[in-house]
């Protein structure tokens, strides 16, 4: 199977062929070890997670999907825009950042490459259970467990004065207004990178991630504004993410061409 995705113009021209070649795509995304495959839509995130087929697990949270990024240390061309506003929350005195869905503080890592952290600055990040427990260990091999810190609990970003999050959001059961609802002291700042937006759609999907499934959160781009808004804060800024794109076979009108970006501030 050359292209596993196939194109939509293709296969308006052959609407017999639909049904089998629906059927040879699902063959291929049970066994396929792809990270970026894709397969339906759905109502919910409840409906994404139960269509997952049984070859792999259904989450993030397993010692396989623990290792993914070890080697993804570095900055990507994405995520300047997002270090930017890091790097303004720090000279404005910010100081404590909470990293939603970091793995194992790959952001840190990169960041502090490229950015001069101050000696203050304490950046702890909320994953999956697997996945915190090898970050843990991995920032003591890296001599920074002082300054990262790791937790499964969102609660506990509780009083950060930045919520990052990069290309975490989709995979989380909550949308990111429904999570600060669940903060008493909420964050000055929210810096969010590389999230799947659609201009008018809000759905779910399916994801494989070569280590597991995982249900897929896609939002039209003025619901999440505007919820985020209504909890509290003040649009700065919004990009585009070109590198990353979704393709869902035999889902017309519903693939993305690039994520997103933003950063607020409560006002």
């Amino acid at each position: 199977m050359n292209d596993p995705t196939l194109t939509q113009a293709w296969m308006a021209r052959v609407p017999l062929l639909r049904g089998w070649l629906e059927r040879r795509y699902d063959r291929y995304f049970e066994t396929c070890s792809d990270k970026q495959l894709f397969r339906g839509v759905f109502d919910s995130f409840d409906a994404a997670h139960a269509s997952a087929p049984a070859t792999k697990p259904h989450s993030y949270d397993n010692a396989a999907s623990a290792e993914l990024y070890l080697l993804r240390l570095r900055a990507d061309e994405h995520d300047y825009p997002a270090l930017y506003w890091v790097s303004r929350a720090f000279a404005d005195g910010m100081r404590s950042v909470f990293d939603v869905g970091g793995s194992v503080g790959i952001k840190y890592f990169a960041y502090s490459r490229l950015l001069p952290f101050p000696d203050d600055v304490r950046w702890k990040v909320q994953d999956m259970p697997a996945v915190s427990e090898r970050g843990r260990a991995f920032a003591t091999e890296h001599g920074v467990a002082d300054r990262l810190s790791f937790t499964s609990r969102f609660e506990d970003g509780d009083g950060s004065d930045v919520l990052f999050a990069s290309g975490a959001l989709q995979y989380l059961p909550s949308s990111l207004a429904e999570l600060l609802g669940r903060l008493q002291r909420p964050p000055r700042r929210i810096v969010v990178n590389t999230t799947a937006m659609h201009p008018t759609r809000s759905f779910f999907t399916l994801n494989s991630i070569g280590t597991a499934y995982c249900a897929y959160r896609v939002q039209a781009h003025g619901q999440f504004v505007r919820e985020v808004t209504q909890a509290g804060y003040t649009l700065r800024d919004h990009w585009r993410n070109p590198a990353k794109y979704m393709r869902i076979p035999f889902a017309e009108g519903l693939d993305l061409d690039t994520y997103s970006g933003y950063c607020f501030d409560r006002r």
